[in-house]
Order: structure tokens, then C-alpha cells, then sequence
């Protein structure tokens, strides 16, 4: 089997999204990884049935979403309309990912992480655990390591609940329930208020949800210093 190998340099990648709206979001956090080996990884996907006898004799391995994002970035992966899966699993998020190159794997997880291309681009995409839907592969080797540090840099385990549920609370009273009670002064009939207001509430409330398909604002990013390494809130561009 010929696979066309091409190097990549040590860097810096950005990956994920910091929007969690349901119609445009994605995997998040949004968050910085660096990689601070070499390693070789292949130009296009590679099917499954090619690649297994590489990866049954470790000559390669499966690419973290680390190492393809920071191949992406330059320039030296292409694909066509393959959906091609990662080493990385998880369960939907990115939380407690350590930021060094290595795969992402939680216990229990849930999902596969995949690239779909269409017309020379890719997206990524979460394939259920046991899924057979990707027939293609992107693997690399890697020659400067043999084991991964034992305490790399890491996201923060869980994402800021209380923080969310303010956001929650008060996109439910302005984005919903104010307006509702605003439209029942000048709109419904003298005395509906007092009398309608529990409906007035859970409208409103189902108005902020619903709008969580199209809008929510932007949640935090981490980024890696750029002399410490230490991993930083950002609400800003990382790269």
C-alpha cells in the first residue's frame, strides 16, 4: 500500500467553536493546542481496509484532532468528499482535553470525532459510538517521542455552570418574559395581566429557550501563554 507522507512542523492550532447555539454552533470550548514534536501524517484520507495492516504493525497510528488541525493550518492535507474518522472521542465537549498533541478520550464517551470534506473543505463531525459510517482514515507517524509528558496542560474538567445559568436566566427575562409582559400591557384585554401573568412567564420562558437554536453569546476560550504555556481564559481571537 503507498501512502504519501508529508511532514508537519511543531505549532500552534486553534480548535473548536465558542458558539453553542444549537443551529451554529459546535464542539466546544474553542481552545489553543500546541504540538511540539514532528511528525509525518498522510496528504489524503486513507481507507479503513488499506490502512489496517500499517496500524496492526504500529508502523502508524491514527491522527489526533490536534495533529490534523495543525496539518490543516499548513496546508498539507487534502481531501474530496471522504468522511474520514480521528483517534478522538468523546462526549460531545472538549472538557479536560490536554492541549499537547495527544488524542482526546473520555471514559464512557459517546461520540467519534470526524472530518467530513466536500469540495476540497472539511467540517467536523461526532459519529455515535459504534458507528461504521467512515470508510477513510488519516494516519500518521511520529518519530521524535515515544510517550506523551504525564502532566500536560489541560482544559478545565467542567465548564462554568453558574455562569451559563445567569446567562440562561437573564436572556429568559429580556429576550422573552419582559417582552411578553410588554405585549400583554398594550395588546391584551384590561385585567389580563393580573390574571394571565403565570402564562405571560412560561411564554416567556419558552421564547428565551427557543431562541437558543439561533443566538447565545459566545462562551469563554482558553488559549496557551505565549512564554509560560499555561493555559489562559480568552475571549478574544487565540491565534
Amino acid at each position: 500500500m503507498s501512502v504519501e507522507w508529508v511532514p508537519v512542523v511543531p505549532g500552534r492550532a486553534e480548535i473548536g467553536s465558542d458558539n453553542r447555539s444549537i443551529l451554529f454552533g459546535g464542539i466546544g470550548p474553542k481552545h489553543m493546542v500546541e504540538i511540539g514534536y514532528r511528525y509525518s501524517i498522510a496528504k489524503y484520507p486513507v481507507a479503513i481496509v488499506e490502512a489496517e495492516k500499517l496500524l496492526e504493525s504500529k508502523e502508524a497510528v491514527l491522527s489526533s484532532e490536534s495533529e490534523w488541525k495543525l496539518a490543516l493550518d499548513q496546508g498539507v492535507i487534502f481531501g474530496n468528499q471522504e468522511l474520514e474518522k480521528l483517534s478522538d472521542c468523546c462526549k460531545g465537549h472538549y472538557w479536560g482535553k490536554a492541549l499537547d498533541g495527544r488524542s482526546h478520550s473520555e471514559d464512557d464517551w459517546t461520540f467519534l470525532i470526524a472530518k467530513q470534506w466536500s469540495s476540497g473543505k472539511s467540517t467536523t463531525r461526532l459519529l455515535a459510538k459504534g458507528s461504521e459510517q467512515a470508510k477513510f482514515v488519516r494516519l500518521v507517524k511520529v518519530e521524535d517521542i515515544t510517550e506523551y509528558p504525564p502532566n500536560p496542560q489541560r482544559l478545565p474538567s467542567n465548564r462554568e455552570i453558574g455562569r451559563i445559568l445567569k446567562e440562561e436566566i437573564l436572556i429568559a427575562l429580556f429576550v422573552g418574559i419582559i417582552p411578553s409582559f410588554v405585549w400583554a400591557y398594550f395588546n391584551a384585554s384590561e385585567g389580563y395581566i393580573q390574571t394571565g401573568w403565570p402564562g405571560l412567564v412560561f411564554g416567556g420562558l419558552i421564547l428565551g429557550l427557543f431562541s437558543m437554536i439561533f443566538w447565545r453569546p459566545k462562551t469563554i476560550s482558553f488559549r496557551l501563554g505565549k512564554n509560560c504555556g499555561m493555559v489562559k481564559p480568552n475571549r478574544g481571537k487565540l491565534l
